[in-house]
């Protein structure tokens, strides 16, 4: 569920059944062409539509980070994670398609999610699929931080 679909007179009601946030994290660093963006934000919103989709009544997606380049930003997504979890959010999965932006640390992140393995061979939509599915049960099954650590 996108964080505009809520409206105020309706949050006390879902907010107990939407306990998961999903922040997209594009990555990109400014040196892109218009097609290039636009690659890239389709590429994480095919990546998203994997958690976004299964999981409506559960997740609600936020408004995306599109610039995140070294420590500064970095900070900025943890210090967003920390503030979400104080607005009452039990998890924040972070939903990047850069494993350039997956490989940084988010110690107060829950989760980080990732199309593309660290070399940057992007994996199918089917594998990444389970992958996702296999990795949030799992966090909500222990409730234990599985991000930085």
């Amino acid at each position: 569920m996108k964080f505009s679909d809520i409206e105020r007179s309706d949050w006390e009601g879902l907010k107990p059944y939407l306990d998961t946030c999903l922040l997209p994290v594009t990555g990109l660093t400014g040196f892109e062409q218009p097609w290039e963006a636009t690659a890239e934000l389709e590429f994480l919103r095919d990546a998203m539509d994997c958690l976004e989709a299964p999981y409506k009544g559960r997740v609600v997606t936020y408004p995306a980070f599109h610039y995140v380049e070294g420590p500064a930003a970095a900070e900025a997504v943890n210090s967003v994670c920390r503030k979400l979890k104080g607005a009452g959010f039990r998890y924040v999965v972070l939903m990047t398609a850069n494993h350039l932006v997956a490989a940084v640390p988010y110690p107060d992140a829950d989760l980080v999610l990732c199309p593309e393995t660290a070399g940057g061979e992007t994996m199918n939509i089917a594998s990444f699929r389970e992958k996702v599915a296999a990795d949030v049960r799992g966090l909500w099954q222990s409730g234990a931080k599985t991000a930085g650590e």
